[in-house]
């Protein structure tokens, strides 16, 4: 069975949302009879479909899509602090899409760059707050553990960290890091171990590792495409 009839169910014909070694610029019209599947977009089948989405998603609504991912999001949320215009936010967007985090925060400015999201913004639920203490409130009342990612004195290594399942991981900017505040309302705050010259990790690159590290410990890997 290909990856596609495995998540939507016998749809048929052959030629449809099943062509994995084709995704990469996505797949035309739909070919055949059309089967009768109220997630299918009738304007993407009658002229194909081309965005950034696997393929078992091939013709289904926007809608439809993030209702699907919903019934599988993860416990983990993540938050960046965007007090300068951070432009990897969208790059952690796109990273949280990809492991089906429950919620992206973005934290201070409520604008940023979407370009690096690659448009997964639109399949991943986003959440604003103004000042790290509206996160923190938030997270108390949600039953969250905050666990910063900082390289600074004191952190226990991700790498033997035992993650809570129930966790929100927050990153810090590009240069500045996790502010002060957040810090000091994290349960604890987690390094990633380096061995170059470099002062740090790019923001978006230590997100996609937190992450990960997440993922080994409590994802079902089962469900995984």
């Amino acid at each position: 069975m290909t990856l596609g009839s495995k998540a939507r169910g016998e749809l048929g014909p052959d030629k449809g949302p099943t062509e994995w070694m084709e995704g990469r610029h996505g797949v035309g019209p739909w070919e055949g009879p059309v089967p009768e599947d109220a997630r299918l977009d009738p304007e993407l089948l009658a002229e194909g479909d081309r965005r950034n989405v696997v393929d078992a998603y091939r013709y289904w609504k926007r809608e439809a899509i993030v209702a699907d991912i919903d019934t599988r999001r993860h416990e983990l949320h993540i938050a960046i602090e965007n007090f300068e215009n951070d432009s990897n936010i969208g790059t952690v967007v796109r990273t949280a899409n990809a492991f089906a985090v429950n919620t992206v925060h973005i934290v201070g400015k409520r604008r940023w760059n979407r370009r690096g999201a690659m448009v997964t913004d639109r399949y991943q639920h986003l959440m604003h707050h103004e000042t790290v203490a509206d996160l923190i409130a938030w997270s108390q009342e949600q039953g969250l553990a905050v666990v910063a990612i900082d390289n600074t004195p004191g952190c226990v290594p991700l790498e033997t960290a035992q993650l809570p399942k129930r966790c929100l991981l927050l990153f810090g900017q590009e240069g500045p890091g996790v502010s002060a505040q957040a810090q000091e309302n994290a349960r604890m705050t987690c390094s990633i171990a380096q061995f170059g010259s470099t002062r740090s990790i790019n923001a978006g690159v230590a997100a996609g590792i937190a992450m990960h590290a997440w993922i080994r410990q409590h994802a079902d890997l089962s469900r995984a495409w």
